[in-house]
């Protein structure tokens, strides 16, 4: 019985001592889209969101779909997503609270810089139909992302089929990233959130195989938005953590700092925060 005292003492001390130290520190888990992983973003904000609220911050990159459908299994405590359609319905339906608008970018359509499609400076539904028109390759993520349901909407946009069984239509499955690069093997076109199209050029080190063909179009908005998950239908999330990193992000200082978030000189996303 000694022993064992002796025992529970030392273990108490122990972990009384991590405690303080901050090795059981909070944390928080959220699902986000491929694009805030990949830019280098969240590997930005994390140590500070850590430094300043002593959360730590711990995510998965996937495709919005895959994130809200996380949210909705329970699986994590906050969603940083962009597919904003969506994103309301999740909320509609009770799975997600507090949607917050975050940032923005924009939509572009990539390709080979000899343009075999002839697409450069189209309008975005005009571009989708002469390549689809063409027959050129186009490729797609596949993935039920937030990329992924806006291309589907430009083919509606275009007038078009979604074109899943032919052979110039190529689908991945994969991130945006591993998209882009499938693309640049196939001498074809894709779909890419400007951010990550930057990162990707700054990995080419500033003289990518696909270069920026269609652009600008009202239609090519980004919208990326923070949601916590509902404590009410998940009784196990970090509810008071989601909503001190929704209020976080939102603030005027870390706002600045997603402004001045930069590759190659060029900046990523637009904070706009109400």
């Amino acid at each position: 019985m000694k022993k064992r005292w002796v025992w529970m003492v030392v273990v108490g001390v122990v972990v009384w001592g991590l405690s303080v130290s901050g090795a059981f520190s909070q944390s928080l888990m959220m699902a986000t889209t491929t694009s805030t992983d990949n830019t280098g973003l969240l590997d930005q904000l994390a140590p500070l969101f850590q430094k300043d609220t002593g959360i730590e911050l711990k995510w998965t990159a996937v495709g919005t779909g895959k994130a809200l459908k996380m949210g909705e299994n329970c699986d994590v405590d906050i969603l940083l997503v962009h597919a904003p359609p969506a994103e309301k319905a999740f909320v509609a339906k009770g799975f997600g609270v507090d949607r917050k608008e975050v940032m923005y970018n924009d939509f572009v359509i990539i390709g080979p810089p000899d343009d075999p499609a002839e697409v450069k400076g189209m309008k975005v539904a005009k571009a989708m139909k002469t390549i689809a028109t063409k027959g050129a390759v186009f490729v797609s993520r596949g993935d039920n992302s937030g990329t992924n349901k806006k291309e589907l909407s430009l083919w509606q946009v275009a007038g078009m089929p979604v074109a899943d069984k032919a052979d110039w239509y190529v689908q991945t499955g994969q991130g945006m990233i591993k998209t882009i690069l499938v693309a640049e093997e196939r001498d074809g076109y894709t779909m890419t959130d400007r951010g990550t199209y930057i990162k990707y050029e700054a990995n080419q080190k500033g003289t990518p195989p696909l270069v920026i063909l269609v652009e600008g179009d009202a239609c090519l908005f980004n919208q990326y938005s923070v949601i916590a998950v509902n404590p009410k239908r998940c009784e196990s999330v970090a509810y008071d953590s989601a909503t001190t990193f929704s209020s976080w992000i939102t603030s005027p200082e870390i706002q600045k700092i997603i402004a001045d978030f930069r590759l190659l000189g060029k900046q990523l996303f637009t904070p706009n925060a109400q």
